[in-house]
């Protein structure tokens, strides 16, 4: 049984989903700039993947992504995503 209290956080968390998972691919944007071995890149982008899934991102542009793994590219889709958040 949650209080009132707890529902209310679970409900505000699951309102600023979009905006949480964002900030987070953000955030792996500048680790897989900064990733110096191969080993980390892969858990960067395995991490990326499933933000972009809980962000429902369209499945043909997390195939691209995903294909490429070309921060560059990951870097200016999240510019465009953060745009359209606005």
């Amino acid at each position: 049984m949650r209080s009132n209290y707890q529902a209310k956080i679970i409900s505000q968390y699951y309102d600023n989903l979009d905006t949480i998972m964002l900030h987070k691919l953000g955030e792996l944007v500048t680790e897989l700039y900064l990733a110096d071995t191969e080993s980390r890149q892969n858990q960067l982008w395995q991490r990326a993947h499933k933000a972009m899934l809980k962000l429902k991102v369209r499945p043909a542009i997390i195939e691209h992504i995903m294909r490429k793994r070309n921060v560059e590219i990951l870097a200016k889709n999240l510019q465009d995503w953060l745009g359209n958040k606005k």
